[in-house]
């Protein structure tokens, strides 16, 4: 059948038939709010190349939870930003963490989704994932410190382990380590496809974790590989992996879709600190109009596949777009 008697216009005359024949939508439940934790009291400091993002202390954490969870947002993953950090980044394995003490005052405070970031390069003094052996990070060492900084977690109250750092084995070293002690409901959602990629510019303002020495391609993913991200992510969801992350998010779609078509567990994305900050910056100048780029970008990654949504957007739509 051929126009005239196909008309694909008629589906599109006004806004109700519109929203009535829409295919993908984005819910506030589809989204998971990033936060900055810092150590010390009295720390709300914009991270200026994140404009409205924040590191915080933890009572000003606490009172952001609040009001999330009043906006109606659900979920949150939490990044620490210590005073000390060390070559073993031992801070993120101590049950005084910074994170360890974020997790225990959110709870206290609010019935949000505590989802937590697994990695040392936040607490490292070199920037690396994992631990240095010959100048070189060394996989299976810093397995087991990523065991110890899973169950940490856990103990302190946490909803959800996410380990970001891109060793090998790593899922089923950390699902072996919270079924041994005890956690064997805490859900493990893998950044199972992270790719070395220049969007995480601003994220390493943000968190001081920049590497000291070379960069991060021996173990985060080479962007011009596609197949490999089905091999990664496979891996991971025999190894135990309960969800599985693309990031970034913006330039690898295909990826998200690749996934989505690929397996039937849920698909998250990570829409990244350097994403966030180009649309921030254009709208800044005038060049966008920032609240529909959000809603199209947002829509975007639904409409690939994804399930999950991590977003520094996920407050601003929260008060821009929730129904």
């Amino acid at each position: 059948m051929e126009f005239p008697i196909v008309r694909g216009r008629r589906l599109r005359k006004n806004n109700i038939i519109r929203r009535m024949v829409k295919e993908s939508r984005v819910h506030l439940d589809d989204l998971v709010y990033p936060l900055f934790v810092a150590e010390g009291e009295g720390i709300k400091k914009e991270i200026s190349s994140m404009p409205g993002i924040y590191n915080m202390s933890i009572e000003h954490i606490v009172t952001e939870c609040i009001e999330l969870e009043k906006l109606g947002l659900s979920a949150v993953i939490l990044f620490g930003v210590p005073h000390e950090k060390d070559e073993e980044g031992s801070g993120a394995y101590s049950d005084d963490g910074i994170i360890q003490q974020a997790i225990r005052a959110i709870k206290e405070s609010t019935d949000l989704y505590v989802i937590t970031d697994v990695c040392l390069c936040e607490y490292t003094s070199h920037g690396h994932c994992g631990l240095i052996i010959d100048g070189d990070v060394d996989n299976d060492s810093t397995l087991e410190l990523l065991q110890k900084e899973a169950v940490s977690h856990a103990k302190a109250g946490a909803d959800m382990i996410a380990p970001s750092d891109m060793m090998d084995g790593r899922v089923m070293a950390i699902r072996d380590a919270l079924d041994g002690n005890g956690f064997s409901d805490i859900p493990i959602m893998s950044y199972a496809v992270k790719y070395a990629s220049s969007y995480y510019g601003p994220f390493r303002d943000a968190a001081n974790s920049t590497p000291s020495f070379g960069d991060r391609r021996s173990y985060q993913m080479d962007y011009s590989n596609r197949n490999e991200a089905v091999r990664e992510a496979n891996q991971d969801i025999h190894e135990g992996a309960d969800i599985i992350m693309v990031k970034p998010a913006l330039a690898y779609m295909d990826i998200i879709r690749d996934m989505r078509n690929k397996f039937d567990v849920p698909i998250a994305c990570y829409n990244v600190s350097g994403e966030y900050s180009m649309i921030k910056v254009a709208a800044e100048k005038g060049f966008i109009d920032e609240k529909k780029v959000v809603l199209e970008t947002l829509t975007g990654f639904k409409r690939a596949g994804a399930d999950i949504i991590i977003t520094y957007f996920a407050k601003q739509f929260a008060k821009d777009f929730a129904e």
